[in-house]
C-alpha cells in the first residue's frame, strides 16, 4: 500500500522516509549534484512549460490564472503520461516530490499535488 505524496525542497538531504524521489522542476536545481538529489525520476513533462513558468514569475499576484493555465497544460497527452508515471510509482511507494521552488505554496507544486491526488 502506498503512502501519501510528500514535498521536499531539492536543497534538503535525501532520507529513506522519502520513498521514491521525483524531481518536479523543468530546470535542474542549481548547486545540487545528481548524487545529492538521489532521484528515482525527473518528471519534466509534469511541470509547467517554460513560457508558463516565466509567466508565473512575472505575474505572482495572479496565481488563480496560473493554476487554470497549468491545469490546461496538464491535460495534454505528454503531461498525462508523466502524471501516470508518477502515479505508478505511488501505487507501491511513498513518493516525495522534489522542487527547488523557494515559495513552494505559491509554485506549481500544490496544483500538481491536487491533480495527482484527485485523478488517482
Amino acid at each position: 500500500m502506498s503512502g501519501d505524496y510528500r514535498v521536499k525542497r531539492a536543497y534538503e538531504a535525501a532520507a529513506e522516509a522519502d520513498g521514491k524521489r521525483v524531481l518536479v522542476d523543468r530546470l535542474w536545481p542549481r548547486g545540487v549534484s545528481r548524487e545529492e538529489a538521489a532521484l528515482d525520476l525527473w518528471a519534466k513533462d509534469a511541470t509547467p512549460s517554460n513560457d508558463l513558468r516565466k509567466w508565473l514569475h512575472a505575474h505572482r499576484d495572479e496565481y488563480a490564472e496560473f493554476e487554470a493555465r497549468y491545469n490546461a497544460e496538464l491535460d495534454g497527452d505528454t503531461e498525462q503520461a508523466a502524471l501516470k508515471e508518477i502515479r505508478e510509482l505511488h501505487a507501491a511507494h511513498t513518493v516525495t516530490l522534489i522542487t527547488a521552488a523557494k515559495d513552494v505554496d505559491h509554485s506549481h507544486v500544490p496544483v500538481l499535488l491536487k491533480r495527482l491526488r484527485e485523478d488517482s
